[in-house]
């Protein structure tokens, strides 16, 4: 299920044997096309309609507070930037800071606030595997804590970023440990974790041993020279050359 409540295809990782994703995921040439983000597009994901939600109407303009820095006990980094490191614009930046600092009044946002925010977008699921994973991957410093900057950047890769850095950042997903490496095991973890996540509401319904044939399938397409992981360079090339993956790929902004 979306944050808007619309059920998505249970497959999550489409299927690759070529079998065509959900509806409306590709242009009707098949190929894989890079999405075009407009604000609508933008507050689909659950991360920034936590945070916009808890902005409240601010009388004085907004620009006059450059990200109001003095009232949080983490002051991010200057608006100049943090808008030359990201794709949002300006005004984008001070809304999602506002409502950040509104949720996480220290300037830092914890995995507990990852669990609760998923548990609320998708509420007859357990979403609490799959937040943990995405924690870990906004966590680069691994300190237990995101600062908003990490947090903002870690959001332009995955709605504004390049082919390239999506799946950079897809990558350092999978890479639980961050060795390095993805193993299958690190891959159908993620899977089974986003499968445990959308709940029942999914169509068509899921079998419980679907997480493992996709896995094994898109593995076996990853691990060129068969040595049982997968590098970044195996990952990146894979996906670029094979459209049934890439077509995959774009079904994780249903759960970011």
């Amino acid at each position: 299920m979306q944050a808007d409540g619309k059920v998505v295809d249970g497959s999550l990782l489409g299927d690759a044997n070529g079998v065509e994703p959900a509806p409306g995921r590709v242009k009707d040439s098949g190929k894989w096309q890079k999405p075009r983000f407009s604000r609508k597009a933008l507050m689909k994901c659950c991360l920034v309609k936590w945070i916009i939600a808890s902005t409240q109407p601010q009388d004085k303009d907004s620009s006059d507070s450059d990200l109001e820095l003095s009232t949080v006990r983490h002051q991010p980094e200057g608006l100049d930037q943090l808008q030359a490191q990201t794709k949002f614009t300006r005004k984008e930046l001070q809304s999602l800071y506002r409502g950040f600092k509104n949720e996480c009044p220290s300037g830092l946002v914890d995995e507990e606030t990852f669990k609760t925010i998923y548990s609320q977008f998708f509420p007859q699921g357990d979403a609490t595997t799959y937040a943990h994973f995405l924690f870990n991957a906004f966590d680069i410093d691994r300190n237990g804590s995101i600062r908003f900057e990490d947090f903002v950047i870690g959001l332009s890769v995955l709605l504004r970023g390049s082919v390239t850095e999506k799946l950079n950042w897809a990558f350092n997903l999978y890479d639980i440990n961050k060795d390095g490496y993805i193993t299958k095991e690190e891959m159908l973890a993620i899977m089974k974790s986003i499968y445990d996540m959308m709940g029942r509401y999914t169509y068509p319904c899921v079998r419980d041993d679907a997480p493992s044939e996709h896995v094994d399938k898109f593995f076996q397409k990853m691990d060129k020279n068969r040595d049982g992981v997968v590098t970044i360079e195996e990952f990146i090339e894979t996906c670029q050359k094979d459209e049934n993956i890439m077509n995959s790929m774009q079904l994780f902004e249903n759960v970011i």
